[in-house]
């Protein structure tokens, strides 16, 4: 099937012109942290039955309490905020804010809704591609907000958020900092657990632009549905705000203290691009190489392996989704299936079967087992 260009080659051109981040494994610390309180002035955000509860106002009460207490516990971290107030941001200029000063750390704030007053509970997500209906219509309502913006057309290269083949640019992207954003989307989720929401809807991928110029791990919160009455509950009383937030500051805490272990980007290195041809359409990829094959499996008793997908479904080794790997494995956590291929002594040889994994799975990183 040939998909039209169009605007499409113009918008792949902004992101192919973004600087791309090179990694190592050397340790980073965790010195500075953005929070972003999704929407805000002109923009409400989703808004609950009734029409007199904002997400605008609910993300920002939140987004303070939350970076109150990470200053509280941790006065060597810098913690910045893209509005302190009811003003309304440009998605772009958010992620631009947090690159400007370094952030190690981008957190966005925001609050579900559906036509629905049945769906509930929290999700977070990271920057990519999700053929999901549900992580879609997600993307569309929160990148929808441009149209707010003046010039948004020549902003975005005419990115139209209400088009699903304007998402097509996210499977030719990945963020170089998908793992640790993942393993802190986890943390968050896994920390929602003990708060008053307590629906795991999970980690998912999905393309939005206030995370895609981002240059570091980044994360967007959906802290529960304003449509649904217990969660938004929950949401609009102070006491339910403060047990929010601190469940981010818990996965914030668990974070921090493990994120010397995680691979750092070299912020001085920047790959080239290499040119891009014009053409009328995008043709279909030709069909990939056979898989890599995975060493050995070791018998000691720590190892590592490589995570390929999380999904909601369980599937059978045959799987299309598994592209021909026959090395798989999987294991339920929350509501995922998490499904990791080869067996590895150490995280430097995980790491190089990876970086071939990742032809076929950009989205690929490095687990313990």
């Amino acid at each position: 099937m040939k998909i039209r260009f169009g605007s499409l080659f113009a918008f792949f051109l902004l992101w192919v012109s973004v600087p791309i981040f090179a990694q190592n494994t050397q340790g980073v610390q965790l010195r500075t942290v953005v929070i972003d309180s999704g929407h805000g002035g002109k923009d409400p955000g989703s808004v609950a039955p009734g029409g007199k509860t904002l997400e605008k106002h609910i993300a920002l009460s939140v987004a303070l309490k939350f970076g109150k207490l990470i200053e509280n516990a941790y006065p060597n971290v810098k913690v910045l905020y893209t509005r302190k107030t009811d003003i309304f941001l440009s998605l772009a200029s958010r992620a631009d804010f947090a690159n400007k000063n370094h952030a190690d750390l981008f957190i966005s704030i925001h609050v579900n809704s559906n036509d629905k007053s049945a769906p509930a509970g929290s999700e977070t997500y990271v920057m990519g591609k999700d053929n999901s209906e549900s992580s879609l219509a997600v993307s569309k309502k929160e990148n929808s907000v441009i149209v707010f913006e003046d010039d948004y057309k020549t902003t975005y290269q005419g990115f139209d958020p209400t088009n699903p083949e304007s998402y097509i640019i996210f499977n030719l992207l990945q963020n170089a900092h998908f793992e640790q954003s993942v393993q802190f989307a986890e943390k968050v989720q896994k920390a929602f657990g003990k708060s008053p929401i307590t629906t795991n809807r999970g980690v998912k991928q999905a393309g939005f632009l206030v995370l895609w110029r981002s240059s570091m791990p980044a994360v967007l919160v959906e802290l529960g549905f304003i449509s649904n009455t217990a969660d938004r509950t929950v949401l609009t009383s102070d006491d339910g705000q403060n047990k929010m937030a601190t469940a981010l500051f818990n996965a914030f805490k668990e974070y921090q203290s493990g994120v010397d272990k995680l691979p750092s980007p070299i912020s001085s290195v920047k790959e080239e691009s290499k040119p891009v041809q014009k053409t009328d359409s995008i043709e279909a990829p030709p069909t990939p190489p056979s898989p890599p094959t995975p060493p050995t499996p070791n018998t000691s008793t720590e190892t590592f392996s490589v995570q390929i997908l999380a999904i909601s479904r369980l599937l059978q080794t045959n799987a299309p989704e598994f592209k021909g790997y026959t090395d798989i494995r999987h294991k339920k956590e929350g509501t995922l299936y998490k499904y990791s291929t080869g067996s590895f002594a150490t995280k430097e040889e995980a790491q190089t079967y990876c970086n071939k994994v990742r032809k076929d799975y950009p989205q690929a990183f490095v687990v313990k087992q």
